[in-house]
């Protein structure tokens, strides 16, 4: 199931526009009160104040309707709030805090029948994170396997998410899954490495210092100043 976003004439549309975000806000309200996504068609719409007509064109079906729901509530309330940088994404508990605010909503989302749908749809919020992640730690890599491996990344994001969603105590500690985040990319990226010769022989020569000793070192090695005896 694809969360797709109406295009066209029907965006500018003013009272269309007004009726769809009534319906993304009614999903978030309704299905955080009950704590379930088994609430009729009928009832999201009437909490929306729209026919259950406008509901069908706008998505289709309530499931969509929910996914959708949630892909607007990480659009608007997470992602303008993440870091740019992909290294400091791990780093800051903003992501943790929104999900755990926002708890009731999201693990009903994860365990009703679109969750499915929710799960690809947030995952391809992150997946441009991701590959900004991949290409920084593996820039020689090819585009494909960039991919491939922002696609690894996403998912174990996602689904570490979700167990902590679902299976987390209460109240959830986003701190303590933020610290998780950062163990998991430390093994990833593994310890910082000692400079080998090679590389300070690389770097110095980059830097236009001497990679030994000077000449004046060399002579002052081999001929003792005058203090020196036989």
């Amino acid at each position: 199931m694809d969360v797709e976003l109406p295009e066209g004439s029907e965006v500018g549309d003013r009272r269309v526009r007004r009726s769809r975000s009534a319906l993304l806000s009614a999903a978030v309200r309704v299905v955080t009160e009950r704590e379930t996504t088994e609430v009729s068609v009928t009832e999201l719409a009437e909490a929306a104040d729209v026919s259950r007509r406008v509901l069908y064109q706008h998505f289709g079906d309530r499931d969509a309707l929910l996914a959708a729901a949630a892909v607007d509530l990480v659009t608007r309330e997470l992602l303008p709030r993440l870091p740019h940088e992909p290294e400091a994404m791990a780093e800051t508990p903003v992501l943790a805090r929104h999900f755990a605010e926002h708890r009731r909503f999201y693990r009903a989302v994860l365990t009703g029948s679109c969750a499915y749908a929710v799960t690809r749809a947030v995952s391809g919020l992150f997946h441009p994170l991701s590959t900004a992640s991949a290409r920084r730690l593996f820039g020689g890599i090819d585009d494909q396997v960039v991919g491939e491996v922002a696609d690894f990344f996403t998912g174990g994001t996602v689904m570490a998410l979700s167990r902590w969603l679902v299976d987390g105590p209460e109240p959830l500690d986003p701190q303590e899954f933020t610290e998780r985040l950062l163990r998991i990319q430390s093994v990833l990226t593994g310890p910082p490495t000692e400079p080998t010769p090679e590389r300070i022989t690389d770097e110095n020569t980059a830097a236009g210092q001497p990679v030994g000793p000077t000449d004046d070192e060399t002579a002052a090695a081999h001929h003792p100043g005058p203090g020196h005896r036989a």
